[in-house]
């Protein structure tokens, strides 16, 4: 296998889409515009395929500057292969209300191929609801003829109008179609499981159907065949059999998201340009031009066009849609960024390391296609059971055949025969599963809980345990303040008010929690006279002509402040503290000890001087939901371990884990880690359920048997989830459990009475006490 120098593609060298020669050698493309790309500057892709960055369609300098803005609004990049193509020229599909752009034919196929699976089964149920509806009407007329006087009811003459037309040669037009057409996926299907040597529901169908039309088609056109004169067809009732199935099978898939729009949510947050220094200028190019050592220049509330290492500037950065960590991360000089991320404050400049396929985002993309192309489909409930009634039909339609025929009758053995195959093929047995998945839908839509597919349901009965993410699934998501501890001297509001106003020319989102917070509290928050952000440490402010400090141990260490300091009685809860400080009683603990004991709780803390002297503490953290210790404690009660996953410290996501009465936790995972992580416990032999709202999460979302997503997380976790939570409610994680297996007794209960009646009249037909006519009116 060769690689194309152009967009990145494997491409099989015994059967290249095109090849170039260049000073001797040969190279292989997926297609021709690739070879064309190629030849324009040999030596430019050659050396970037070499340092690792073909696939990102990166062009030279002097191109990219030459570059108008409305060239860049006209380009756009094929989401398969990664080629940069004109809008203008290139092949355009509108999915899901998003144009997306494409190099050639089969890149567009490969990218709609769910929707047109989809379109095709509509297309088929189309096509068998018609050819119904239209029987239903003719059979209607053969009644209307009987009552003017007809004296067959199958045989009303049309020969009058085309010679040779009659009611049996219509239905048999209106029919095939149905039959073939229609019907195909069960052919298909039936003969893929044979091959295996399996028995599902597709054998069952297109044994029961195929029945009814040959043995109709024979009546109609054959009728010397038979030891018996026969006057009544069965066209309908193949027709009604795969028409009903076809419904159900179109209402589960209709109901289901298609898994690919998940890597293309992906795939969409990466931004369109970059910013990079190039010969001294700072030009804007597509961002699949930035290469490996490209100096990128980032801006507050911009995305990072790709993973890379910090160069100038200091900055805040929001990595919580990649790595789970629910407060910004401080980036200096030599730090590493991440591709996708939000720039908070202030500017840097970041030297590209990884580009195209290397990126952590695309690693991610990687992750979500291979485990949902790993995830092996479960053996649905209906298939199980046509694995035994499917051979039992066949031997007892066998043995009334051979049996009235050693009796001397075999007119009444063929009657019978037809009749068993007939009676076997239920319509309801199709409709049993997708009709009580769309009740369950319905009620879970009052619930805010969506299903997706019939799938998740079988699981559900199985589940062993619930993985859960920590951020913005157990927590928050969102920083907010939680302590405020005053030292001697100093009110608690007065502390609060301070950190508030040193706070409230800065941008950073721990900052806007103490402002939010004193606002809420009706405090004054003054305006700084002074501000000075300190990178890494915290800010220096003067309001009211004091000079404040509010930051880490360094920044008050290098003003030359005492961090030990006697405080008012601190007890092991808030509450505790707070009546430590009311009575002034209480055995005396130093800012050290308050400090750790803080961070020990997974909290953020920082320090406040004022005029030079320790005033006091304030604390911000990601608090826990509310109902998420109900919520597993109601998982617990229903026998399913609970288990929390997080790319957190392990010190902070225990202390969350201590709060929420969870004991097992798996702490550091990295997001390509997570899904690793969920096989690990299926490896264990446990049925997972992984519940998560961020796009860190979608692997092991579509690693686990039940990815349930929160509907206010990411729209890729809602795209890989089988459930989705529709409220910011944990406790819908239980109740979405319970629908399932509520909804799941109801399939099985339609089944068993689906199957209950059929069975029941399969012996009645085998004794030839049913004729034909009746199992299809029984249909």
């Amino acid at each position: 296998m060769a690689i194309d120098p152009i967009c990145g593609m494997t491409v099989d060298e015994a059967n290249p889409a095109a090849t170039s020669e260049y000073k001797g050698d040969t190279y292989y493309f997926c297609n021709p515009k690739c070879k064309q790309r190629f030849e324009t500057d040999p030596e430019h892709y050659i050396a970037a395929a070499a340092a690792g960055t073909h696939g990102t369609m990166s062009g030279v300098s002097d191109e990219a500057a030459a570059w108008s803005a409305k060239e860049r609004a006209n380009k756009a990049v094929d989401p398969v292969c990664g080629m940069l193509v004109d809008k203008d020229s290139s092949i355009k599909r509108t999915i899901g209300g998003r144009d997306y752009y494409f190099c050639m034919e089969s890149c567009a196929r490969t990218f709609e191929a769910p929707e047109a699976e989809l379109k095709a089964m509509k297309r088929r149920m189309t096509i068998a609801m018609t050819g119904v509806l239209l029987a239903a009407i003719l059979r209607a007329g053969l009644f209307v003829g009987l009552a003017a006087g007809a004296s067959v009811l199958s045989w009303v003459p049309f020969e009058k109008v085309l010679p040779g037309l009659n009611g049996g040669v219509i239905l048999f037009l209106l029919v095939t179609p149905v039959q073939f057409i229609g019907g195909w996926g069960f052919y298909s299907g039936a003969y893929k499981a044979l091959a295996g040597r399996r028995i599902n529901m597709d054998v069952l169908i297109a044994l029961g159907t195929s029945t009814a039309y040959l043995y109709s088609t024979v009546v109609v056109f054959f009728p010397s065949l038979l030891p018996f004169k026969e006057t009544h067809v069965y066209f309908e009732v193949s027709a009604v059999i795969i028409a009903f199935v076809l419904v159900g099978k179109y209402m589960e898939e209709a109901i289901k998201k298609r898994s690919s729009a998940a890597v293309r949510r992906l795939m969409d947050l990466q931004p369109a340009t970059a910013r990079v220094v190039r010969d001294g200028a700072e030009i804007e190019v597509p961002a699949e031009q930035v290469v490996v050592g490209d100096v990128v220049v980032v801006r507050p509330g911009e995305k990072i066009p790709t993973d890379g290492v910090v160069v100038e500037g200091h900055s805040s950065i929001d990595e919580k849609m990649i790595t789970g960590e629910s407060l910004p991360v401080e980036k200096n000089v030599d730090d590493e960024v991440i591709g996708a991320t939000i720039n908070k404050v202030g500017s840097l400049k970041f030297r590209a390391t990884r580009v195209g396929w290397d990126t952590t985002l695309m690693q991610i993309v990687k992750m979500v296609e291979e485990a949902q192309a790993s995830s092996a489909p479960i053996q649905r409930l209906a298939d199980t059971v046509s694995a035994y009634f499917v051979p039992g039909v066949i031997l007892a339609a066998l043995a009334a055949l051979i049996g009235w025929t050693v009796a001397g009758n075999f007119t009444l053995g063929l009657l019978s025969f037809i009749a068993v195959l007939i009676i076997s093929c239920p319509c309801t047995l199709g409709i049993a599963t997708p009709a009580a998945l769309a009740v369950g839908v319905g009620k879970g839509a009052e619930m805010g809980i969506l299903i997706r597919g019939g799938e998740y349901l079988e699981k559900a009965q199985r589940l062993t345990a619930v993985v859960f993410d920590k951020t913005g699934t157990l927590t928050k998501g969102e920083p907010s303040l939680t302590d405020v501890i005053a030292l001697d001297g100093v009110g608690e509001d007065q502390v609060l008010a301070y950190a508030a106003a040193a706070e409230l020319a800065s941008e950073h989102v721990l900052g806007e929690a103490i402002v939010e917070a004193a606002k809420s509290r009706g405090l004054t928050v003054e305006k700084p006279e002074h501000f000075e952000a300190v990178p890494g440490q915290g800010v220096k402010v003067t309001v009211d002509s004091k000079r404040l400090l509010l930051g880490n141990r360094k920044l008050l260490a290098e003003a030359g402040i005492e961090i030990v300091r006697d405080t008012r009685s601190f007890g092991r809860d808030k509450s505790q503290r707070n009546r430590g400080r009311e009575s002034d009683a209480g055995p005396s603990a130093n800012a050290e000890r308050l400090l750790v004991e803080l961070e020990t709780a997974g909290k953020t803390a920082m320090l406040l001087a004022v005029e030079g002297a320790l005033a006091g503490i304030v604390a911000v953290a990601d608090t826990i939901k509310d109902h998420a210790a109900e919520t597993v404690a109601e998982l617990k009660a229903m026998g399913v371990e609970v288990i929390m996953l997080t790319g957190d410290n392990e010190r902070t996501a225990k202390a969350i884990a201590r709060q929420a009465g969870i004991e097992r936790v798996l702490a550091n995972v990295l997001p390509w880690e997570k899904a690793g992580a969920i096989k690990s416990l299926q490896a264990e032999g446990k049925t997972v359920s992984m519940v998560g709202d961020g796009i860190n999460d979608a692997p092991a979302l579509a690693q686990a048997d039940i990815g349930i997503a929160i509907g206010s997380g990411s729209d890729v976790a809602k795209e890989t989830g089988g459930i989705i939570l529709v409220r910011d409610d944990v406790r819908d994680v239980a109740g979405s459990i319970k629908l399932s297996k509520a909804t799941m007794g109801k399939i099985k209960q339609n089944l068993f009475w689906a199957l209950f009646y059929n069975t029941a009249a399969i012996p009645i037909a085998a004794f030839g006490l049913l004729n034909p006519m009746i199992a299809a009116a029984a249909m």
